[in-house]
Parts: structure tokens; sequence; C-alpha cells
């Protein structure tokens, strides 16, 4: 079976369940709450989020596909 979540996975997708968002903010992905956290959430993918802010995608990926 194929992994659910990989780096062009939109970042709201990930943000629908309390499991997966609590990966993320482990990941302290900043500006989650900020005013334009709302659209860019429709529109960066996690590979996005990875390279802007320094984020493992790998390390990521893996702990959000483990969660199916």
């Amino acid at each position: 079976m194929a992994d659910k979540y990989s780096e062009d996975t939109k970042l709201e997708e990930v943000l629908k369940t309390p499991e997966t968002s609590a990966i993320i903010a482990k990941y302290e992905l900043p500006c989650l709450h900020c005013a334009m956290a709302a659209y860019e959430a429709k529109v960066l993918t996690l590979g996005m989020i990875s390279k802007t802010y320094g984020i493992e995608l790998d390390g990521l990926l893996k702990e959000l596909n483990e969660l199916n």
C-alpha cells in the first residue's frame, strides 16, 4: 500500500486530524496560528515547508505515514 503522505501533500490535509497536527507541532512549524495560516495551508506542500523552514522531510513523512 502506498503512503498517504508525500512531499506533495498539502499542509491543509495534514492538519485535519489531532494526531497528524501533533506531529507537525513537534517539528515546530512556525506561524500555524498567524492570520495567513489558513490560506497558506491550502497552498503549501510538505516539501515546500520542509525547504522553507528547514524541517527534515524524511522524518516528518515517516512519522505521518506510520499513523496509517
